[in-house]
Formats: structure tokens, C-alpha cells, sequence
């Protein structure tokens, strides 16, 4: 007999998974707190360099088991490390479902089907998005906008306080800046 298991993930400390577990409860899914594996920890981070999520496939998953998500995001915010991690889970023969998508198989053939269609569609956008900002950039550029992070400090205005003899940490306190802001520029000034 299967057992199934939940893996449910938020990003931040700030956030809770009880708004997960409770939706997964609502749908029928109860399972024992042994089977209900949570973690804070961001997306962007490999599923199998989660500590929870890599326990969980290493140690208690066994071929025949149900992972169940409540959505595709809580495996991970990289399509490509969703799609090799299912493929890894499918190898072991374990199932994948997420809820979000009707609670299709993702190891079936209908599974990999529509995570294909998504990869492709987040892969499209992803392309897009890289697209829209290069174009941005060089629309700026062709403004005259100086792009980049603005300097904190101009030389001149500490050429200012070291003509009127202020010291370094005069000038820093001064100009509101780090020490080590003023010593960077400090040579420069005369």
C-alpha cells in the first residue's frame, strides 16, 4: 500500500505553512505529522539541497509513495529544477502530484506532458523578460541615462572638506558616509 506524503515550503520566516496544510486537509488529505514535511527555505534553492526535502527523498520516500504539493512552486521556482527533480522522483518510482494542476500524476506520460508545456511557457517568458530589459537598457542608454548605482559621495564635495581641513572622519561624518567611502576618494582630492 502507498503512504503519501506532503512536502509543503514557504520562503521566508515571516510566512507559515499552516495556510498549505490546511488546504491540503480540505482536500481530503490527511496524513500523519511523520508524512508532513515542511521547510522555510527559498525556491531558488535546489530541491535536493534542501535539507528537508533531500531527508525526505533519501530517507522515507520508497518506491510506490505519493509526494503531493498544493502547488508546483513549492518544489521550486526554477522549471528546470522541477522537471529533473520529478524525473529523479520518477526514477525512484515515487509518484508526484501537485494540486494545482488537478492532481495529475507528473511522472505519468500525461505528466511529463503538461510539465513540458509549462517549461516551455516559463522558458518563453523567462526569454522574454531578458528581452524587454536589454531593450530597456539600451533605450537609456540612447537616452543619455547613466545607468548603474549612483556614487554616494561626489569627489568634489570631499575635495570641499579637505580643503576646509576637516579630517576623514569629519568629512565622513559631514557627508554621511562610511570612512571608508571618504579614504576612496580621498587621494583624488586636492
Amino acid at each position: 500500500m502507498s503512504r503519501i506524503f506532503l512536502y509543503c515550503r514557504v520562503s521566508t520566516t515571516e510566512q507559515t505553512v499552516k495556510n498549505q496544510l490546511l488546504a491540503l486537509s480540505q482536500r481530503g488529505y490527511n496524513v500523519p505529522p511523520a508524512r508532513e514535511v515542511v521547510e522555510t527555505i527559498s525556491g531558488g534553492v535546489c530541491a535536493m539541497e534542501r535539507p528537508q526535502f533531500r531527508n525526505m527523498v533519501q530517507n522515507k520516500l520508497e518506491p510506490g509513495d505519493e509526494l503531493i504539493v498544493l502547488k508546483l512552486d513549492r518544489l521550486g521556482r526554477d522549471m528546470i529544477d522541477v522537471l529533473s527533480t520529478v524525473d529523479m522522483l520518477r526514477t525512484k518510482g515515487i509518484i508526484v502530484k501537485s494540486l494545482d494542476l488537478d492532481g495529475v500524476d507528473l511522472t505519468s506520460s500525461a505528466g511529463r506532458f503538461q510539465m513540458s508545456v509549462l517549461a516551455s511557457v516559463a522558458n518563453f517568458e523567462r526569454d522574454r523578460i531578458r528581452e524587454r530589459t536589454q531593450e530597456g537598457l539600451a533605450k537609456a542608454k540612447a537616452d543619455g541615462k547613466k545607468l548603474g548605482r549612483p556614487n554616494s559621495v561626489s569627489t568634489e564635495r570631499i575635495q570641499e572638506c579637505k580643503r576646509e581641513g576637516l579630517s576623514q572622519s569629519m568629512t565622513a561624518n559631514k557627508l554621511a558616509v562610511s570612512i571608508a567611502t571618504v579614504k576612496r576618494y580621498w587621494n583624488y582630492a586636492k
